[in-house]
């Protein structure tokens, strides 16, 4: 697997889960990035944290770090290249895959050691400014 670029974007996020019956929250859709997956024990999401209203099941403090796509379907390994630095650095992970690319979600309290890790192993890590 050839090095891979890497963004930061430049929200803090968060990882909720609702029940699998509840609709989607008008809040957890309003950011430049958000994810929603549905099934059959949940509602899981990633939203910007701001927008979460308190009393909502979720765990706050996430980063995002984006890799440039669009990634062939024929590729593999993709996010073993990502995942494998990060766990022998000790940094776990909440990964999202898209139509075009993967999205890797670290805790900011360990964004500096996992973008150390992935720089270790090869991989570019750049950061989008501010919006």
């Amino acid at each position: 697997m050839k090095p891979l670029t890497l963004e930061l974007l430049p929200e803090t996020y968060a990882i909720c889960r609702l029940g699998a019956e509840e609709a989607v929250p008008a809040w957890a859709t309003g950011g430049a990035f958000f994810s929603l997956t549905r099934t059959r024990a949940e509602l899981s999401m990633v939203c910007a944290q701001g927008a979460v209203p308190e009393g909502v099941r979720c765990e706050r403090g996430w980063r995002c770090l984006g890799v440039h796509g669009p990634l062939d379907f024929s590729l593999s390994g993709i996010l073993a290249s990502l995942a494998d630095p990060l766990a022998a650095a000790g940094v776990s992970i909440f990964a999202v895959s898209t139509f075009d690319t993967d999205y890797l979600l670290l805790r900011e309290a360990d964004l500096t050691t996992g973008v150390e890790a992935l720089q270790r192993a090869g991989h570019q890590v750049g950061y989008l400014p501010n919006r």
